[in-house]
C-alpha cells in the first residue's frame, strides 16, 4: 500500500529555512516522479517542485526557483524540499504527491508558517 508522510513543516522568520521531509512506502522514489503541491487559504493547490525519475532533473514554479530545492534519497525512501529565503507568501499546506497509472497519492500535509 503506498502512503506519503509528510515532516517538517513549522513556524519561520521570513528569510529563513526549513526542510521538508516525505517519507514513502509501498513503492521507491527512485522508480517514480515525486512531487510537492502546496495550497493557502482560499486558494488553489498549486505544484511547488517535481523530481524526476528518469534522469533526476529537477523542476520548480516560479515563484520558488532559486529558493527551493527537492532532493530523494533513495536508501532511506525518502523525499525532500529545502526552503531558504522564506517569504509570508509561501506559507501554506505543503503536500507530497504521488501519480501511478491507477490512483494518484497525497500525504496528509505539513504546515509552512512564515512570519513576518
Amino acid at each position: 500500500e503506498v502512503q506519503l508522510v509528510e515532516s517538517g513543516g513549522g513556524l519561520v522568520q521570513a528569510g529563513g529555512s526549513l526542510r521538508l521531509s516525505c517519507a514513502a512506502s509501498g513503492f521507491s522514489v527512485d522508480d517514480y516522479a515525486v512531487a510537492w503541491f502546496r495550497q493557502a487559504p482560499g486558494k488553489e493547490r498549486e505544484g511547488v517542485s517535481c523530481i524526476w525519475n528518469s534522469d533526476n532533473s529537477r523542476n520548480y514554479a516560479d515563484s520558488v526557483k532559486g529558493r527551493f530545492t527537492i532532493t530523494r534519497d533513495a536508501a532511506k525512501n525518502m523525499v525532500y524540499l529545502h526552503m531558504s529565503s522564506l517569504k509570508p507568501e509561501d506559507t501554506a499546506v505543503y503536500y507530497c504527491y504521488l501519480n501511478q497509472i491507477y490512483t494518484a497519492y497525497w500525504g496528509q500535509g505539513t504546515q509552512v508558517t512564515v512570519s513576518s
